[in-house]
């Protein structure tokens, strides 16, 4: 999975930063022209939940393993054939359940429900409407593929509700915005220093 990533990053970077650039740019004079007070923690999660919405449909629909095309309604068919820990398991099932975390933890973030079922419809719709645009340029529907990411935007959902609790038993210091401008600062840092290192080679 890790390598796909790469390989899709590596072919958009340009659309990327041109996106990066403008969605920024907009979102700043947006808060200029209504006088909004700037956050720095807020502004990086708003923009990092945009990016990742973007790379997540790009990894979706321009990727794929399955060497035939049709359709696979036979829960966990799929996932039995593949050996525990070998390539086409970690990109088929872990890769399927990984990426929609992220997905299930930002639907709980933004929506705030109190119950689980707005994040499992919201998924559900989300990978369904994927597997059907895949079949629909010539590769698999594959049950299974919905409901690894079903289980993925769970355990995204459920992280939330986790940290949500630890987070209104912190100090009070430990959940100001100023604590998380600072975390966000060292993480942007961190994330820099990583891609103008180990991805470097692709910008020049």
């Amino acid at each position: 999975m890790t390598q796909i990533i790469h390989k899709i990053l590596s072919d958009i970077w340009p659309m990327l930063i041109v996106f990066f650039i403008t969605i920024t740019l907009i979102r700043f004079f947006y808060l200029q022209t209504h006088r909004e007070r700037f956050c720095f923690h807020k502004e990086l999660s708003y923009l990092v939940s945009i990016l990742y919405i973007w790379l997540l449909f790009e990894i979706l629909t321009n990727t794929e393993t399955n060497n035939f095309s049709g359709f696979n309604l036979i829960p966990f068919k799929e996932i039995f054939r593949y050996k525990i820990g070998d390539t086409l398991f970690n990109y088929n099932v872990l890769g399927n359940i990984l990426i929609f975390i992220p997905f299930g933890y930002l639907i709980g973030t933004y929506i705030k429900p109190k119950k689980i079922w707005p994040v499992v419809l919201t998924a559900l719709g989300t990978s369904l409407t994927v597997e059907i645009v895949q079949f629909k340029t010539g590769r698999c529907f594959d049950i299974d593929d919905i409901i690894l990411n079903l289980l993925g935007s769970i355990i995204g959902y459920l992280l939330y509700i986790g940290l949500s609790a630890i987070n209104r038993h912190l100090p009070e210091i430990l959940r100001s915005d100023t604590f998380y401008n600072i975390l966000a600062v060292v993480i942007v840092l961190l994330v820099g220093i990583y891609i103008f290192g180990y991805w470097g080679v692709v910008f020049k």
